[in-house]
């Protein structure tokens, strides 16, 4: 694998062709208004909301990264399968998944969806976590993007895709609970933590979780995901989505949201990933702590949720490209070593930052 398109040249985007340009890749930009500052990379314009356009570049390349809305990500994949190209994206939307899976069925590629913080990251950690204990009876994930320096009563930035955000305030959550395997309704099972003397709350939110209650169910007794967020934030989302019935606008949910507050430069990402169970017939906890901040990447300082998303992609194409994952069929987050993701170039910074 040498050749590589990045489709969606945003924050993320961007800094995952940078870091696939400064592993080594031949990479190829594509977006609607690609950005005009000088890259080390091959850029393009292109309607990404029509991929057919496209087809004969994918044709021509070895692999796709997709770093769109969720929902382009069906039909490039396909395009993708139709190619015989490998295929990567960042998507927490479970039908999307789903449709990915089904085209893995008979994929000359690999297709590797989830691939970002959450689901992504967070699941290699946990799986990680599983694989120290003879038995296993809880794995909890948490993950929240936030301000540093919070205002207002909602204490929250839409550093993140607000389209993605909606999305996994609003979509049913797959738990397993008590060895049963169940959907849940989201921005519930509301509970307090503390990272490094913050205070958080944590709730329910879509599309953590990735395929991990498919593979672990049977395994492991209680497995679930939650956003954290600055105290009182659920209680808002939950007026503003129910009692304002916003659930039913969407869209227009999204822009009110980003209006009200939009990208800050200084944000956190915070990950908490803590299991439970036996070894050697002992009760032990395991827990994998960090906030991360931003950092400077090819020259510029780059926001934490930029970063740890990106970097999470790349350490997965850096993978495949070595061998040290499979090159065709469906990856499951859970199934990559999480030694060997930190020991690649990119996952490193998850160590050093």
């Amino acid at each position: 694998m040498k050749k590589i398109m990045v489709l969606g040249l945003g924050k993320v985007g961007t800094l995952a062709a940078h870091l696939l340009h400064d592993s080594g890749f031949d990479v190829s930009g594509f977006d609607k208004s690609p950005p005009q500052t000088p890259l080390p990379f091959a850029v393009d314009s292109a309607d990404l909301e029509n991929i057919d356009h496209l087809l004969p570049q994918f044709e021509a390349t070895d692999a796709v990264l997709s770093c769109l809305p969720f929902h382009l990500n069906t039909p490039i994949a396909a395009a993708a399968h139709k190619a015989g190209i490998h295929y990567f994206d960042l998507t927490e939307d479970v039908k999307t998944t789903e449709n990915i899976l089904e085209m893995s069925k008979t994929a000359r590629g690999l297709m590797a969806p989830q691939c970002g913080l959450a689901p992504g990251f967070v699941g290699i950690v946990g799986a990680s976590q599983i694989a120290l204990f003879d038995t296993c009876r809880s794995v909890r994930m948490r993950v929240g993007a936030l301000p540093q320096n919070p205002t207002g009563l909602m204490g929250y930035a839409f550093n993140w895709s607000a389209e993605g955000v909606v999305n996994e305030y609003l979509n049913d959550c797959e738990v397993i609970e008590s060895g049963e395997r169940k959907w849940i309704s989201p921005m519930e099972w509301h509970e307090t933590l503390y990272i490094d003397g913050v205070k958080l709350e944590a709730f329910t939110t879509s599309g953590g979780l990735g395929t991990m209650c498919d593979t672990y169910h049977g395994q492991v007794e209680n497995i679930d995901y939650k956003t954290m967020r600055y105290p009182g934030h659920m209680d808002l989302m939950n007026f503003f989505f129910h009692e304002l019935l916003m659930r039913d606008r969407r869209e227009i949910a999204g822009e009110i949201l980003v209006n009200a507050k939009p990208p800050v430069d200084d944000d956190v990402v915070y990950v908490h990933v803590a299991s439970e169970g036996r070894i050697g017939g002992r009760l032990a906890r395991k827990e994998f702590v960090h906030g991360y901040k931003p950092v400077e990447i090819s020259g510029a300082r780059r926001t934490a949720i930029a970063w740890t998303t990106s970097a999470s992609v790349v350490a997965v194409i850096e993978m495949v490209r070595a061998g040290v994952l499979p090159a065709q069929g469906f990856l499951k987050q859970e199934d990559i070593p999480l030694d060997a993701f930190l020991s690649t170039r990119t996952g490193n910074l998850f160590q050093i930052a």
